[in-house]
């Protein structure tokens, strides 16, 4: 995992489309000759090389299904790749990895074969978050890993830990927070949402989604910088520059496990929960080897393993996983977390991004 501290990409810049398209050339890599292949497509990079190294080959021994892991490119052009290889009945991979938003743009043409969960053994157990669903109830993909963006503070500066998301309008922060760029990564209006308006819901209407920016507006004389580069912020928060923010928790735990004085918090009012989901191509061939895949990769086991050797948040139950409680701590958290509102950022984005730039970061 510290590896990916030195990664020029993320695993989350590649989720939210604000990479450039990496790994589309790379050559994919077989694990050993079998009868029975899947081709998988996962973010390229670091997530990929934990992936080949950690999960893969033991899913291959267990099933006898051999891997071709494919590197996707960012989530957006993957799945214009995926969408127009099934017109012409081609699956550049049968199962992806897919972002919240993805999702939802692949549900509306069709392009997720539905998921039986008889197939699933531990689908009752998976979080409600964790289960796509078409509107008509067909499920169109399961959660493959999850991870937390929380409140970042350096304990030079802040000998005490903040307990709310309210700190990030506290006057007496002025000048000292640092804040995801985008409107689609950094989640703010859900936190302004869950903070100040009794929860997202409040953002179903335009009344709701005006009285948030106007809120999340007054954030504006504490912001030293709006980030789109990770390690810049990062870099301010070790030192002290920018004391405050949010940030990615297993990134942050890492840091301070290298003794670096920060620490990542999780607010009462929940960490932001973003997450990727498995999702079967409708062209691929190869819908009972999909099946077993996703099988396998929700077993509380291998959801665990995730967790240890990738740095992911599992998608099961809490009392299911072998996890110690340090372990799930470095990765997860028991408060319930604030879900982002992917719907929005399918069906308002250019309204969403005019507003924001007008309101927040303009």
């Amino acid at each position: 995992m510290t590896k990916f501290l030195n990664s020029p990409i993320s695993r989350r810049a590649v989720l939210g489309g604000t990479a450039a398209a990496i790994g589309a050339l790379s050559m994919p890599s077989i694990l050993r000759a079998q009868d029975r292949s899947l081709k998988v497509g996962v973010y390229g990079g670091y997530f990929k090389d934990s992936f080949d190294a950690n999960i893969f080959p033991d899913f291959t021994s267990a099933t006898g299904i051999a891997v071709e892991s494919i590197a996707e490119p960012t989530g957006e052009a993957w799945l214009v790749q995926l969408e127009q290889a099934a017109k012409a009945g081609v699956a550049p991979a049968d199962v992806s990895m897919m972002s919240q938003v993805a999702m939802l743009k692949g549900q509306s043409t069709d392009l997720w074969a539905p998921i039986d969960t008889s197939k699933i053994r531990n689908y009752d157990d998976l979080l409600g978050q964790f289960v796509n669903k078409y509107p008509d109830g067909r499920v169109a993909g399961i959660g493959a890993v999850a991870w937390y963006i929380t409140l970042v503070t350096n304990t030079d500066a802040y000998p005490e830990a903040p307990d709310s998301w309210a700190a990030l309008w506290d006057p007496a922060n002025a000048d000292k927070l640092g804040l995801l760029a985008l409107v689609s990564n950094s989640f703010l209006l859900e936190v302004t949402a869950k903070t100040y308006l009794g929860g997202t819901k409040a953002l179903d209407t335009e009344e709701g989604l005006n009285k948030a920016f106007e809120k999340l507006a007054e954030v504006k004389p504490n912001v030293r910088l709006w980030y789109r580069d990770e390690a810049q912020f990062e870099q301010a928060l070790k030192s002290g520059e920018i004391p405050m923010g949010q940030y990615y928790h297993d990134v942050t735990g890492l840091a301070a496990a290298d003794g670096n004085p920060v620490r990542s918090t999780f607010p009462k009012e929940g960490g932001i929960q973003d997450s990727g989901c498995w999702a079967l191509s409708r062209a691929s061939g190869k819908v009972e080897e999909a099946h077993v895949f996703i099988d396998y990769m929700s077993q509380p086991e291998i959801q665990a393993t995730l967790s240890r050797k990738v740095g992911t948040a599992p998608t099961l139950k809490r009392d299911l996983l072998d996890l110690t409680a340090e372990e799930f701590a470095s990765v997860s958290s028991d408060i319930d977390p604030i879900i982002p509102r992917y719907d929005l950022y399918q069906t308002k984005s250019d309204w969403l991004n005019q507003k924001w730039t007008e309101m927040i970061v303009g």
